[in-house]
């Protein structure tokens, strides 16, 4: 003889309706308190600082070369100083030195540092030495020295203040291609102009250009990332 089932009684249609308006209810409190939660937690330095991080990611991969972030303060600041735009300091550190990576900072010719000053150039042309290419017959202490600098006209600058005018320091290197750059016109808008006075080759001022162009399309968004990130 077949057992009979023991079939479990079904809940009533009311009571599924009472426990649905129960859980309603418990369901909206918890999505909220997970949206405010969650807009809480991107007020944290810490996400704050990777959602900055992404955003300069995303930029950088329209280069193909990132611009070092460290570096993007010391333009800005030298744009600040001489009105030179920060993207056409950086168009310039980038054929220069590929943003300081080469191998040696001191070219064939005789340039020298970051942004590859000829010795008359960042010292001065007036310096008895000085002729042809402008690597001048100059000491070291002689080209450092900001006194020495501004007996010659030179463009060099001491932009950090420790006394001297180093082209081989980041700071000094970039106001001082800034300096150079705004005397001859990028401040107010000759950009190609002051580009070919800094070298007097239209390939490298098409170079320039080219990078100035591409950066500027970013221009304040890649400032403003990086230096809140900075600020972190």
């Amino acid at each position: 003889m077949a057992k009979k089932k023991n079939n479990k009684p079904m809940l009533s249609p009311a009571t599924k309706l009472g426990m649905i308006a129960l859980l309603i209810p418990i369901a909206i409190t918890v999505y909220v308190l997970t949206f405010f939660a969650w807009k809480e937690l991107q007020t944290l330095p810490i996400f704050e600082k990777l959602v900055q991080q992404k955003a300069i990611e995303e930029i950088q991969q329209h280069f193909d070369m990132k611009i070092p972030e460290q570096y993007i303060p010391v333009y800005v600041a030298a744009e600040e100083e001489y009105g030179v735009p920060w993207t056409l300091l950086a168009a310039h550190h980038r054929i220069e030195t590929r943003f300081s990576t080469v191998k040696s900072m001191v070219s064939s010719a005789g340039a020298e540092g970051h942004m590859q000053f000829m010795p008359c150039t960042f010292v001065g042309w007036q310096h008895p030495t000085c002729a042809g290419l402008g690597k001048g017959n100059i000491t070291k202490n002689e080209l450092m020295n900001p006194e020495t600098i501004a007996k010659y006209g030179g463009y060099g600058v001491d932009a950090n203040g420790d006394g001297i005018a180093d082209p081989y320091d980041i700071e000094d290197a970039v106001f001082s291609a800034a300096n150079y750059l705004s005397k001859y016109g990028a401040a107010t808008g000759n950009i190609k102009k002051a580009v070919y006075q800094y070298n007097h080759s239209e390939k490298y001022v098409e170079d320039v250009l080219y990078y100035y162009q591409l950066y500027d399309d970013f221009h304040d968004e890649l400032q403003a990332a990086v230096l809140l990130h900075e600020e972190k």
